[in-house]
Parts: C-alpha cells; structure tokens; sequence
C-alpha cells in the first residue's frame, strides 16, 4: 500500500482474507469484520480486541473506534483471525488486530506528504524517527479534510502518534505509547434500500420536507427539544455530527531476569469522550479507563522438548456517565431535554497461561487457557415529562453481575518441507455484555435489556500455506464455529437506537484464500478471498405481542457470503525508468440479507480501481526519496452499498412484511458508496 493515497484501515487490511470492512459513522470510521463477526455493528469495532504496538486501544466494554487511525503511520498490521480469548480475553470471539507503527529504525528521518482528491479531499502528514543507541523514537501527525460525497458529510480530524522505545540497562527496556484524535464530522442520515435506489448521495436533502421523503433522509425531532409536537428534520437542518476526543498513554516495562526469561509490565490510560448527535437524540458521555497486564515469558524446556512458557495476569476497568438528550432542531445538535443517564462500571480480571512446545524437527504445538471473570454494575434512569415540556418523573433501573468465563485453545504446526506448512487449531471465545448494551429495548428505545447472556463460540480452522518460490505464496483455510447465545444488534430505524438480543446457536464456517506472486521482472498479482456460510441453529424471533418465527437455517444477516479483492500490476525493477508502476484492482462484495427473516437483500457489487505511481530514491541535498501517485477508485462510477446496518421485520397482519415492503419503509440502513474519484499524492523522505 506503500504507494497508493490510503484512507482509511480498509485499505490497510483488504488483502487480509476474512476481513470485510464497511462504512461506519464518520470519514474513518470503519467497521471491520473478521469472518463476519462484527459485521452486523451499526458503528466501530466489537467483537474484535484491537491493539497498536501491543497497547490496547479497544476499551473494557469491548468497543474500538478506527477514527483515530491514519493508515500512513503504520508498517504492519498483525490478523489473528477465529476465537482468541485464550490470549486476548473478553471480547475476542472474532480475533484481533493489531498496527504497528513504523520504528525509528525503519524510518531514519522523515517523511512528508500530501492527498489531494475529489470531494475537497486533502491529507497533510509528517511522520519522522530515529535510532541511536539506546533510543528509538517515532513521531507521525496529519490532518485531514473533505467535503464527502454525500449531502453533509465534511470532516476533519487530527491526529498525533507517538511511540518511544529506551534501553534503560541492557536488562531493562521502557516503551511509551501516546495517541491523540480529534474529530468533527457531519453526518448524514442513513437511507432505506429504496432511498438508496432514487437518491444514493442525497442531493437536494438540505431541508426536510414531506414532498422528499422519498428520496431524503429526514429525522423527527421535538419542536421544543422535551415533548410533545414533532418537526422533520434534515441532518442540515438538525446539525447532526460527531464532535469526539480520544487520549491514550501507555507505559511498557521489559525486565530479563536471563537469557531465558522475561517479565513485562504494561499500563494503558485512554479516554474516550463523545458528542454525537446522530439522529433525533444525542450522546454525550465521557468514557475514561484503565488496562493493567503483566506477564512471565521463559524459554525452557517441557518434557525434554524444547518450549516456551508463558503466563499473564490482566485487569481492566470504565467508570462512566453518558447522557441521551433531544437534539433540539435548527441548532447545530445541540441537546434539548435529557432522556436518559447512564453511570456505569466494568472490570476484567483474569490470567492466561500458553505453551508453545517444539515436539521435533518439523512439529510445534501450542496449548493456551485463560479464564476472566467480568463485573458490572450501572445504573439507567430515564426522564419523563409531560407534553408542555414539564419533567414528571425519573425511573431508575440498576442492574449488577458478574460474569465468569475460561476459553482454552490448542494448535498443531506440521512443515513436511521447507516450501510447505500445515496448520490446524481448535479455540474458543466469549464476549460478554456490556453496559450500552444492557438498558435499549428490541423497539429501539431507552429500557431493561438485562436477560442479555455472553456469547461464547467454539471455532475449529485448518489450512496450508505453499511457498513453491521466493515472493510466492499461496495460502488456504477453512473455518468452522459453532456460537452459542450470540449477540446480535440491529437498529428498529432512523433515529432509534440499536439493540441487543442473544440467538441461542448458530454456526459460522467458510474459505479463506490468500495469494501474493512477484517476479523478477516487475510483475506482481494479489487476491484475497472469502467465503462465509453463516446461518441460525436454532433462533425463534418474537414480533408483536403475539407473532412468533422460527429463524432456523435463516441466514445470519449482515453477513456477505463472497468478498473477493484482486490486484494485478507492472513496477519496472531497473534501468532509467525503475520505480514506474501501475496495477489495476477488483473489488467484489456478493449480495446478503440485512434483516433476521431473509427479506431484503442488498445487491451484490463489483469495482474497479485504476492506480499509476513512481517510488524512488535520489541524492538530492537532504532529500533521499521522492514519490508520486494518482488513483482513481470505481473508474466505472458503480454506485453500490458501502454499508447497511440491519433492519428489524416487521408484521403486515400476522405475516412478515415481504422484501419489497422493508426496502421501502426500513429507513437508518444505508450509506452508499464513494462514486468515481480521483486522488493524487506526493510523499518526500528526508
């Protein structure tokens, strides 16, 4: 990605089979789903911990955001894909992620560029390192701009990155991590399918009237913020948007007691505040936490075999207090009357142990066991008032509960020679509730959701990996996972809030494919490749007060069966026109169902992008290297489905309300794509 205008994580991590990415609410904020497991979120990451250079920055309630992320200041990014709460804990039913920014080392002084696009597109950052003796130090900062293809959509967001690595002793080694974002975007309502189908980009939405509805999407706001009459709003008209800070500084300690045994000890501190005015009513909450790990690493033997012996200890904890306000209309979001308040506390406490075993020449086992125990305890009180606007009651609902849970983990690794590896693993997962999700009913308002279980899943994979060649690799797994009790969200509609229910089994399996060739001569092909076969065990789904469906062998929706994404492209490896090159690239989502009955699907797209790009090193003054490029992503100007957040059935008498019902009448869903763009950059080392 070295030399393409990269956006957003999305185009870090799409030749990384399994993931699926879609378009969350704000410029980057991205969802990312590994083998479907937070695809159906509305916003951010659950499901999956998320790390940057092994510091946490998904919180204790499980949830990440990727607003704070410029892909420009990472050299790695690390997949654990299938359940991995046997090393990463609460919330790792999916996998986890984890970036690792560029060292000092890797960079050796600095490096300038610009972004430059469609939609008002513009990115300037900086990132710059060093190493020398004991010291590695890097430093990356950007700020970002655009207009956004859809009707209220501009943002802009800052960013600082900070890592510092010091040898104190040559036993003794600090790391110090600090991140800082700040966001403020416009946001756009979300469309029904048939909304998407006569109006993709919302053109002429800026004021919401009943003639386009149609084509608009529009939220109904109180008159005087508090009760009574409602007005329609546009999000112009409403102000809705996402004005969100994020701090986080963590401190790692490395000690060797010996060659053969370390101990490291991590603190982590990150807030996370918020003012998101996003449909009829607004978020406001400060999320401030703590993450404590320290861990014994030993390389030894075990049974004559040699191994390594590992052993952490963990503990996390949130105290916060969010607000749900009325949004007040013709007022930039600001909060009218306050609907609910939310004080809150989660902890995570557990311990894991790991063996990682060399049981001959061409044989590695792994066995690995963690156990948490998770505590919360929060308080929901709703407000009331009467229709000229006077408070006449609040209502207190307090719930308090500890959940335990252990998920062991067993792994094979077989190299019957050098160009082949075999792998096969059997691990579980578990994902506890948190308090956002505990007090929003299935009808989308604020109210008890406390018979919320954890989820836990149970997930066997398989694969092989072939290196016939140097710069060849071919990579196949398969995956089976069976989920008990798991958690699914969806939004009942615009300006409604997501909920939370459990389906008590359901199995996820699939193909994931990953191919990377280069030769010699320059020419250099990418595929990544994932198919996933998702489906309810056994679900009965309860709509009105008395209608009952059975979801059994339903798709899960949310969920696309087939993504495929594939590059092919020319670099010139020598002579006068060496660091000229282009690729032409593919990518393809197949079409799923956004709703628990299989009523409505979202077609199926297909994208083509188009890149041309110089990378060399000169010898210039103090200038090392220069590189430009030039993109133009969907050259057929497809317009297609970036995101769609699930949809709740609905009833037509005693029946299901079929397909073409839903797509007219299921509004907050959908966000479309980025039509055709062009996107040129310029990046200088010093």
């Amino acid at each position: 990605m070295r030399n393409t205008p990269v956006f957003t994580i999305g185009d870090l991590l799409q030749y990384s089979p399994g993931i699926s990415i879609k378009q969350g609410n704000g410029p980057r904020d991205v969802g990312i789903s590994i083998r479907g497991s937070n695809a159906r979120n509305g916003f951010g990451v659950r499901n999956i911990v998320v790390e940057e250079d092994g510091f946490p920055v998904s919180q204790p309630d499980g949830l990440s955001r990727t607003d704070l992320i410029d892909p420009h200041a990472y050299g790695a990014v690390d997949v654990y894909r299938g359940p991995s709460s046997a090393l990463f804990g609460n919330y790792a039913t999916g996998g986890a992620i984890n970036f690792r920014m560029r060292t000092g080392a890797e960079i050796m002084g600095a490096e300038a560029g610009t972004d430059v696009g469609s939609f008002r597109y513009l990115n300037n950052y900086i990132i710059a390192g060093t190493h020398a003796g004991p010291a590695d130090i890097s430093i990356f900062g950007s700020d970002v701009r655009g207009a956004g293809y859809i009707q209220y959509s501009d943002f802009n967001t800052q960013t600082l990155n900070f890592t510092g690595r010091y040898e104190v002793t040559p036993s003794d080694r600090v790391t110090v991590k600090a991140i800082y974002n700040q966001l403020a975007g416009d946001l756009s309502v979300r469309l029904s399918l048939d909304q998407f189908y006569l109006n993709p980009f919302q053109h002429g939405c800026g004021i919401a009237i009943a003639a386009n509805a149609l084509v608009c999407g529009q939220v109904s706001v109180f008159a005087n913020g508090i009760a009574g009459a409602k007005i329609l709003q546009s999000a112009d008209q409403a102000g809705l948007h996402r004005g969100d800070r994020r701090d986080i500084v963590g401190l790692r300690w490395e000690h060797d007691f010996d060659a053969w045994t370390t101990w490291r000890t991590q603190v982590v501190y990150d807030d996370r505040n918020i003012n998101q005015p996003t449909g009829a009513t607004t978020a406001i909450g400060d999320f401030p936490s703590i993450n404590i790990m320290s861990d014994v690493t030993r390389r030894d033997t075990l049974f004559g075999f040699a191994a390594t012996h590992f052993v952490q200890f963990n503990y996390n904890s949130m105290r916060a207090t969010s607000y749900t306000d009325n949004v007040l209309p013709f007022s930039f979001g600001a909060p009218g009357a306050t609907t609910n308040k939310v004080d809150s506390y989660q902890s995570n406490m557990g311990a894991r142990v790991r063996e990682e075993i060399r049981l001959g020449e061409r044989w590695t086992g792994v066995l690995g066991l963690g156990g948490e125990a998770t505590r919360i305890a929060a308080t929901s009180s709703n407000f009331s008032y009467n229709a000229a606007g006077i408070p006449t009651g609040i209502t207190p609902i307090p719930f308090e509960k500890t959940y335990n849970n252990i998920a062991p983990e067993a792994g094979l690794r077989f190299k019957p020679l050098a160009d082949w590896q075999v792998r096969a693993r059997v691990a579980t997962g578990y994902g506890t509730p948190n308090p956002g999700q505990l007090f929003v009913t299935q009808s989308g308002t604020p109210g008890a959701n406390t018979q919320l279980k954890p989820q836990t899943n149970l997930g066997y994979d398989a694969g092989v990996d072939w290196t016939p060649v140097k710069n060849t690799t071919l990579s196949v797994t398969g995956f089976y996972e069976f989920f008990r009790d798991e958690q699914l969200t969806q939004t009942p509609g615009a300006g409604l809030q997501a909920f939370t229910f459990n389906a008590p089994a359901s199995v996820h399996r699939g193909v994931e494919v990953a191919a990377d060739w280069r030769s010699p001569e320059g020419w250099r092909g990418l595929l990544a490749y994932t198919f996933n076969d998702q489906h309810f065990r056994s679900f009965v789904e309860r709509l009105g007060p008395a209608n009952f469906f059975d979801r059994q062998d339903n798709r899960i929706p949310g969920v696309a069966p087939h993504e495929l994404t594939a590059r092919g492209g020319y670099d010139v490896p020598f002579g006068d026109f060496r660091g000229f090159g282009a690729f032409a690239e593919y990518v393809y989502k197949s079409d799923y169902f956004i709703d628990n009955g299989n009523q409505l699907k979202v077609p199926s797209y297909g994208i083509v992008n188009l890149n041309v790009h110089y990378d060399r090193a000169v010898a210039f003054g103090f200038i090392k290297s220069i590189a430009a490029y030039f993109e133009v992503k969907n050259v057929f100007n497809k317009t297609y489905v970036a995101s769609a957040n699930n949809i709740t059935n609905a009833l037509l008498g005693p029946l299901q309300s079929p397909g073409i019902v839903l797509a007219s009448t299921a509004t907050g869903s959908v966000y479309a794509g980025s039509p055709r763009a062009f996107t040129g950059g310029v990046r200088i080392k010093f």
